[in-house]
């Protein structure tokens, strides 16, 4: 169990690292990182990928909050939006971890393999939509929301990926954008995290100390030890070259999604 312990902080020294030196949601590197610590474990391959979406949304708990207090502090987070759009996020990650709880670990794996893919080529390009709108009413923040938290609920991260894009197109500036969209992560943190322990509830294949689709050695450890190294990431942003950085993290997340990829097939 110590060795797993130690696992498990070494997941979140790497995830502190790259959240503070590159600016990546953690549930990108979390994930593939857990399932490959589950299989070390021989945590049943039924249960792997949720256990893995349900801690990674656990674990952003934690590490979303000192994030948007930092952007908060900057003046960087539009709470009117946040506002807006937090009962759509609610129910779309609520829903979205639902039906994540019956579908397989392959198919969920090849949902995550496809989003990786996707961010990815988004980090190599360097592309960002045009803004070429407004933020849309109650009705459309509230399906903005909806989708935003679903997608989310299935791969298990805080929604940047995607709701950073959807405020820059709808002329929100990109620092801005990136603030509130760190708010945003904690209502899809909190609702992934209920969805995931309410679905996994009772299962019988779960490891030992699982609160449903949680399990609670995972997230303690990475979120003791992220705390703790993130600030170190954002030093070395200022020493080292982070587009350059980005692009090979973004060929390291095509290795990975290519190796899930196989494991599937």
């Amino acid at each position: 169990m110590f060795s797993m312990f130690v696992i498990y902080g070494c997941v979140g020294a790497v995830v502190g690292v790259l959240a503070g030196l590159l600016g990546v949601g953690g549930g990108l590197v979390i994930v593939p990182m857990l399932v490959f610590a589950f299989g070390l474990q021989g945590v049943s391959p039924q249960v792997t990928m949720h256990l893995a979406l349900g801690t990674s949304l656990a674990s952003i708990m934690f590490t979303s909050i000192s994030s948007f207090m930092a952007h908060h502090k900057r003046g960087a987070v539009h709470w009117s939006t946040v506002r807006r759009i937090v009962v759509g996020i609610f129910t779309g990650t609520f829903i979205g971890s639902c039906f994540a709880s019956i579908l397989s670990t392959n198919v969920l794996k090849g949902f995550f393999v496809v989003f990786l893919y996707f961010v990815s080529l988004q980090m190599l390009t360097n592309k960002k939509p045009k803004a070429s709108r407004e933020l849309p009413g109650l009705a459309g923040m509230f399906a903005a929301g909806n989708v935003i938290g679903f997608v989310s609920s299935l791969v298990g991260i805080g929604g940047g990926s995607l709701s950073v894009p959807f405020m820059v197109w709808c002329n929100v500036v990109v620092h801005h954008a990136i603030g509130t969209s760190a708010a945003i992560g904690l209502p899809i943190a909190i609702a992934g995290t209920i969805g995931y322990v309410f679905n996994g509830w009772g299962t019988p294949t779960l490891p030992e100390l699982s609160v449903g689709f949680v399990y609670i050695p995972a997230l303690l450890g990475i979120a003791a030890i992220s705390v703790l190294t993130a600030p170190l990431g954002v030093k070395l942003a200022h020493s080292l070259p982070v587009d350059k950085l980005k692009k090979i993290f973004a060929v390291l997340l095509i290795v990975v999604a290519t190796k899930m990829l196989f494991d599937i097939l």
